[in-house]
């Protein structure tokens, strides 16, 4: 099954690892910061859109900065399971 993301992206819920809220997740610590910056050093952080980024989405190779929320993306996966 393939989930929108946002943009013109759509992705195998066989690839996705997990599915994060942006500003739940960047908040408090810096070790998710840590995590984007070196995904986007090594070339593997890929922006979605230009709207302000709302979620981000690890898969098994690389990472999607979303404007759409975490939540929404998480109810389409299960949308889509039923």
């Amino acid at each position: 099954m393939y989930i929108h993301i946002g943009g013109e992206y759509t992705l195998s819920d066989k690839w996705i690892v997990g599915i994060f809220d942006i500003d739940q997740t960047t908040t408090y610590g810096t070790d998710t910061n840590k995590f984007l910056r070196k995904q986007e050093e090594l070339g593997k952080l890929d922006i979605v859109s230009p709207d302000l980024p709302r979620s981000f989405v690890v898969t098994l190779d690389r990472v999607y900065l979303s404007p759409v929320s975490a939540k929404t993306i998480v109810s389409r996966s299960i949308q889509k399971q039923t």
